[in-house]
C-alpha cells in the first residue's frame, strides 16, 4: 500500500465504529521476529501512529518485515505474514525516555522523600540527600558488575513499561572496565538507547572525556546501531572540561546532553553561554535537562540555537530542582521531552510521566485563570495571553515523537510510520482500569499504568509478549541486583534497614 493510499484510508475507516473487544488469550509469539525477511501483521487494533500523515484507526492492520513497519491500514493484504491478533488493544510507537540514570536502579525508593541538596532543615527530606548519599556515596562504590546489573535490570523494566528507546545518562566512568559494563548492558537489554558517556568520580584511572574516542570506535562505528552514543558535557564541571568534551563530540559526530539546573549554581556558566563568553556554542546537537532556574537569556539563546530541552517533571516537583519550566517553553514556542530521571525517588515508567506533565502544567494556569475572577464570575475565561492547557495528545507527542527527535533518532523511532524501524507497544484496552473504551488517546494517558503494556516490539523483534518478557532470567538477575545492593550499603557503610529512610 502506497503512502497516498494509506493517508486516504485514513478516512476511511472501518465500517465498524466499534472494533471486536478481544482477541485471544493463548497465542505464541511468531518465530524469528526482526529477522531479514521475517513478515508478521499486527491485525485489527486501535491504531494510534503519532504521524499526522498516516493517521489514526479505530481497527486498522500493521504489516512488519525484518525490523521495519512496511504498511499500515485497514484489511491489509499480508499473505504469508504471521497474524498478531490485536482486537482489543491500542497500537501505537514505543515511548522514549530521554534521560534516566540506568545505574542507580540498587538505590530504589531510597529517597522517597530527598532532596537534590541537604537544605540544612534537618527534616525528614534533608536526610539522606542525593547528591551527599547518591553521587558522592553509592556511586563511588560501583565495580564494573554493578554497573552492568544495574543498568540491565533498569532496561528490562523499562521495557517491561513500554520504553522502547532510552538516553541512559551515565555518570559512573570511574575507568574504561565501568564504561564498557554500562554499554554492554544497554546491548544485552535488546531496546533502542542511546548510551550518555557522562563524567565518573574523578579517580585516576577515569579517562573522561578522552576515552570517548576509544568507545566511539570500539562500540559505536556506526550510528545505524541500535544503541548509538551520546556526550555527556556537563558545563558544571568548569570551562576547561565541558569545552573538551564540547568540542570532541562534535569531532566524533555526537549529539551533546547536559544538565541544567539553577539550584545546582549552574545559572552563571548558562549566561556565560548565552553572551557567547563560554567557549562554546549552542547548536542544534545540544540537549539541556530540566533547565529549572535559568534566565529569560539563557533560554532565548537555547531557542534561537534550536537546542532541545528535556524535562522531568515529576523529579523537578519532588526534589526541588524547581519548577518545570513548562510554560516557559510554551511562551518561547518549544516543546520538550519527558525524562524520568532517577529511581531513587520515583518511578520510571510513562504514565507517570505524562500525567505529572499534564497536571502539573494545568494546576499553573487553571490557577492563573481563576485568579482573574471577579466577583460576579467566579469560573472565568482564560485572558489572551493565558498559555492554552496540555491535552493527552500534547504529553503523548512529548513521550514518543519528541523523544526520538530530541535524541537525533526520528528518522527511525517515535511515530509509526512505513519506512520507519517497528518499535511498537500493544496495550490492554479490555483491562478492568479501562473498559469500555471512549477515547485511545485518553485512556491511555489518563487511565492506563505498566499493567496494561501487553507486547512490546524493538527493531521488529517482540521483547514481551501477552504480559510476559522474553529473554531475561529475572530471578537471577534480581538476586544479582540484590548483592550488589549489598555490596553498596557496606562499602559505604549505610545501614539496611527498610524503614529508616522514609
Amino acid at each position: 500500500m502506497t503512502h497516498q493510499l494509506m493517508k486516504e484510508s485514513r478516512h476511511a475507516r472501518t465500517a465498524a465504529r466499534h472494533p471486536p473487544s478481544a482477541g485471544p488469550a493463548h497465542q505464541d509469539p511468531p518465530p524469528d521476529t526482526g529477522a531479514p525477511g521475517r513478515r508478521y501483521v499486527i491485525r485489527g487494533g486501535a491504531v494510534m501512529s503519532m504521524d499526522p500523515g498516516v493517521g489514526d484507526f479505530e481497527s486498522a492492520d500493521v504489516l512488519v518485515e525484518g525490523g521495519t513497519i512496511t504498511a499500515i491500514g485497514p484489511g491489509l493484504d499480508a499473505a504469508g505474514a504471521a497474524v498478531i491478533d490485536a482486537r482489543g488493544r491500542i497500537v501505537m510507537p514505543g515511548f522514549v525516555d530521554t534521560h534516566h540514570h540506568l545505574f542507580e536502579t540498587a538505590e530504589r525508593a531510597f529517597l522517597a522523600n530527598g532532596l537534590l541538596l541537604d537544605d540544612g532543615s534537618g527534616s525528614p527530606s534533608a536526610y539522606p540527600t542525593y547528591v551527599e548519599h547518591i553521587l558522592n556515596g553509592f556511586a563511588r562504590a560501583y565495580r564494573p558488575q554493578d554497573v552492568y546489573v544495574n543498568v540491565l535490570f533498569a532496561g528490562l523494566s523499562q521495557l517491561d513499561a513500554g520504553v522502547t528507546t532510552v538516553l541512559d545518562v551515565s555518570q559512573i566512568h570511574h575507568s574504561p572496565e565501568h564504561t564498557d559494563a554500562a554499554v554492554q548492558a544497554l546491548i544485552d537489554t535488546g531496546r533502542r538507547a542511546a548510551f550518555g558517556y557522562f563524567e565518573g568520580d574523578g579517580r585516576p584511572e577515569a579517562r573522561y572525556p578522552e576515552d570517548a574516542r576509544r568507545v566511539r570506535e570500539q562500540w559505536f562505528p556506526s550510528d545505524e546501531q541500535l544503541v548509538t552514543m551520546v556526550m555527556g558535557g556537563e558545563v558544571h564541571l568548569g570551562r576547561d572540561v565541558y569545552t573538551r568534551s564540547w568540542t570532541l563530540a562534535r569531532e566524533l559526530g555526537l549529539r551533546i546532553a547536559a544538565h541544567a539546573v539553577g539550584a545546582f549554581g549552574m545559572r552563571p556558566a548558562f549566561d556565560d553561554l548565552a553572551r557567547g563568553a563560554g567557549g562554546v556554542e549552542v547548536g542544534p546537537d545540544n540537549l539541556f535537562i530540566h533547565m529549572t532556574g535559568m534566565s529569560d537569556q539563557a533560554w532565548t539563546m537555547l531557542r534561537d540555537a534550536g537546542a532541545q530541552v528535556s524535562i522531568a517533571f515529576p523529579i523537578e516537583m519532588v526534589m526541588r530542582h524547581g519548577t518545570p519550566p513548562i510554560i516557559k517553553m510554551q511562551e518561547l514556542g518549544m516543546e520538550p521531552s519527558l525524562s524520568s530521571d532517577v529511581e531513587t525517588t520515583m518511578a520510571a515508567d510513562p504514565f507517570t510521566l505524562m500525567r505529572t506533565a499534564m497536571a502539573m502544567q494545568r494546576m499553573v494556569v487553571n490557577e492563573r485563570v481563576l485568579a482573574g475572577a471577579g466577583d460576579g464570575d467566579p469560573y472565568p475565561a482564560p485572558s489572551g495571553d493565558t498559555p492554552p492547557l496540555l491535552t493527552v495528545r500534547d504529553v503523548l507527542r512529548y513521550a514518543t515523537v519528541n523523544g526520538a527527535g530530541h535524541l537525533g533518532l526520528a528518522d527511525r523511532t517515535g511515530t509509526l510510520t512505513p519506512g520507519k524501524q517497528a518499535d511498537i507497544v500493544l496495550l490492554d484496552a479490555t483491562a478492568l482500569n479501562v473498559a469500555p473504551l471512549n477515547s485511545v488517546p485518553g485512556a491511555v494517558v489518563t487511565l492506563m499504568d505498566r499493567g496494561n503494556v501487553e507486547t512490546v516490539i524493538v527493531g521488529g523483534r517482540i521483547r514481551k509478549w501477552r504480559g510476559r518478557l522474553l529473554g531475561a532470567d529475572l530471578p537471577r538477575l534480581r538476586a544479582e541486583l540484590e548483592a550488589s545492593r549489598d555490596h553498596l550499603f557496606k562499602e559505604t557503610g549505610l545501614r539496611q534497614d527498610l524503614f529508616a529512610y522514609s
